[in-house]
């Protein structure tokens, strides 16, 4: 999550500007510039993924206009999700986006939207399960199995 936070990701756009011979569209919807902001927050394909992230997590819809807005709501408290769910859901889902980039860019096999959610649950259930000794991780697994 660090690399997405400092925009070191080596997203197409910022491989081209290294000199690479590459297109720069995006590798989920090959539509606009591959950058961190559009891949994983504002490609058709990432805002769909976030819909249902955040309907699990009971939170309306909400879209993320540039990486800063995405952590300030990771950080801000929540009736239905407190912030250490949000930040959980936040890694698993910027995670398992950039594999799926990476999975088209190196690999071209494409994953369907339903089959990255339950990769993005599976990654959220785990994280919560390996740390559920501690205090503030007790009730995050009732909280993300409430809006199922």
């Amino acid at each position: 999550m660090w690399l997405s936070t400092m925009d070191r990701l080596p997203t197409r756009s910022r491989l081209a500007s290294w000199g690479m011979q590459i297109p720069t569209s995006c590798c989920l919807c090959a539509v606009f510039e591959e950058t961190r902001d559009h891949l994983l927050l504002r490609c058709e394909v990432s805002v769909s993924l976030w819909r249902l992230v955040l309907s699990r997590l009971g939170v309306q819809p909400i879209f993320f206009y540039n990486w800063l807005a995405l952590l300030a709501w990771t950080r801000c408290n929540g009736t239905n999700s407190p912030p250490s769910l949000r930040k959980i859901a936040a890694h698993a889902t910027v995670y398992q986006l950039w594999q799926k980039r990476n999975n088209i860019f190196h690999n071209q096999q494409t994953t369907q939207i339903p089959v990255i959610f339950k990769q993005v649950d599976m990654q959220i259930r785990n994280t919560i399960s390996s740390k559920r000794h501690r205090r503030k991780f007790r009730d995050l697994m009732g909280l993300w199995f409430q809006w199922e």
